[in-house]
């Protein structure tokens, strides 16, 4: 076990660099670059843009090097010194802008992350073993909405419906008499009031498809032959409920987490702009649109690392839960 922990952390090295590598490409492949954009903005409101102010901007941000130059640049000052680069939109350091956001984007994540996995398993087992009644009916209704309906059509919905029939503030992460007050009891209960909502939206969007993987998989198990033999052997229903099946159908359901984890930062940019809030979903939009290359690059680079992470994560839980895992390690 020990050695296929430190087999799986040696090859993230390469993997992370590959991705990385990738996704920085990725980004400049839209023609032009920052400036290109900048010239272009500043064109429309009838303002000259002199070319030496051009290319005195594009030496200093290393612009007028090749895209390998700039990569290796960025990805060793990374490495070596923690420097995630300068965003050319914000003016800023991106680890300044990553350090201010990077709080609440955790926090509404994870808790969307954690709230979705105890639905999703208390509702896939509930419909497996309440099969074709009509709680199972309306657990599948929601789950496929759930699938169905993207995040950011909910989010407008639900904006729509707190505001015109509750008369609640739409939108942003506080009121506008806690704006720019300190810190207070007040200010974070009203901060909770606006978040519980945009949580409420991601958990809809995964815990659909989740449930409906965790019953087809606890279903499948319920009808195997050493389930039926341990019936008929006079076992409480519950305790085989969950001493056998859901053990085996968690498997796919902990593999999730390979791909649920980075999803705390991609799921959540178009729900996060619908709100207003100041997370890094809309911060990695505008990089985008603006070919901010250091801090898309940045954001981009989080994620790639969380997937490995995430999918380093599922493995050791499915090599605790599962003996046929562990013994195939060996």
């Amino acid at each position: 076990m020990i050695k296929y922990v430190v087999r799986r952390i040696l090859l993230m090295i390469p993997t992370v660099f590959a991705v990385s590598l990738v996704s920085f490409l990725v980004i400049q492949l839209p023609p032009g670059d920052y400036l290109t954009t900048v010239m272009v903005n500043l064109q429309r409101e009838g303002q000259v843009v002199q070319p030496e102010q051009l290319i005195a901007l594009r030496q200093r941000y290393a612009l007028d090097q090749p895209i390998i130059v700039q990569y290796w640049t960025w990805i060793t000052n990374i490495v070596f010194r923690g420097d995630f680069g300068q965003s050319f939109s914000y003016a800023r350091p991106v680890s300044d802008l990553l350090a201010e956001r990077m709080p609440l984007t955790l926090g509404l994540g994870i808790t969307a992350f954690l709230v979705g996995w105890v639905i999703a398993l208390a509702a896939g087992i509930y419909s497996a073993a309440r099969k074709y009644g009509v709680i199972d009916y309306i657990i599948t209704v929601l789950a496929f909405l759930g699938v169905a309906v993207p995040g950011f059509l909910i989010a407008l919905v639900c904006m729509y419906v707190q505001f015109q029939v509750f008369g609640w503030s739409v939108g942003g992460m506080f009121s506008a008499e806690y704006a720019q007050a300190n810190w207070n009891l007040g200010k974070v209960l009203d901060l909770l009031s606006h978040l519980w909502l945009p949580a409420a939206v991601l958990v809809s969007g995964g815990v659909g498809g989740t449930i409906r993987v965790l019953r087809a998989n606890l279903l499948d198990e319920l009808g195997k032959p050493y389930v039926v033999a341990a019936r008929g052997r006079g076992l409480d229903e519950r305790s085989l409920l969950l001493r056998y099946p859901v053990r085996v159908a968690l498997n796919p359901f902990i593999a999730t987490i390979g791909w649920a984890i980075p999803a705390i930062f991609d799921g959540e940019v178009l729900v996060s702009t619908v709100f207003g809030l100041e997370t890094t979903g809309p911060l990695l939009l505008r990089a985008l649109q603006s070919q901010d290359m250091y801090l898309a690059g940045s954001v981009l680079l989080i994620v790639c690392v969380l997937t490995v992470i995430g999918t380093l994560i599922s493995d050791l839980l499915l090599a605790a839960v599962d003996p046929r895992v562990r013994a195939g390690l060996a």
